[in-house]
């Protein structure tokens, strides 16, 4: 592919991804035996929010679409903006593709601010870490419509990236960019 192409399509791709981010282009997917461009798609259970967006193209990721994704997951119940480690869009692609699946993830908690991870530490009975990896952006809590809880925990745990939480009584699993262990 010649350089000029590959610049046109990068371009298109800066200026389609916030138009993805509004609904208003739909996501398409690479091209058959090209593996560049990288995607998500996420449904949020609790703003009803959606997104699909290409977040990278070859080794580097889009900034805007990092910026858009930020805001995604934000924490839900103060509104606040973290950063999220884009390490765990990639763990969500591989993991997505991996199991074929062809739904958006549904996203239950995704960045969680210090005072809310403190209030909920409180109030959940014990079931929120102190040093949870969600204030810190690297942990996300997820279920994918259409795959088995313990499928799309066996496909997190297969990569052998970082942390799976499995919580079928709740109905989602964490996936994080911590060290490697299961739970």
């Amino acid at each position: 592919m010649k350089l000029t192409r590959v610049l046109h399509r990068r371009r298109f791709l800066l200026r389609s991804t916030g138009m993805a981010a509004a609904g208003l282009l739909p996501i398409s997917r690479p091209q058959a035996g090209t593996t560049s461009a990288r995607d998500l798609a996420l449904a949020h259970t609790h703003t009803r929010e959606r997104i699909a967006l290409v977040y990278a193209v070859a080794q580097g990721y889009l900034p805007d679409a990092l910026d858009s994704l930020n805001h995604f997951l934000r924490d839900h119940y103060s509104g606040e903006v973290g950063e999220m480690d884009p390490r765990l869009y990639d763990l969500l692609h591989q993991v997505h593709r991996l199991l074929g699946a062809a739904r958006p993830f549904e996203v239950i908690s995704g960045y969680r601010a210090p005072a809310t991870n403190a209030h909920l530490r409180h109030t959940r009975g014990g079931g929120v870490a102190q040093n949870s990896l969600h204030v810190q952006g690297r942990a996300i809590d997820v279920r994918l419509p259409g795959v088995a809880l313990a499928d799309l925990r066996d496909a997190a745990v297969s990569l052998q990236v970082g942390g799976v939480g499995f919580y079928p009584a709740q109905q989602f699993v964490h996936i994080d960019t911590g060290r490697v262990r299961r739970w």
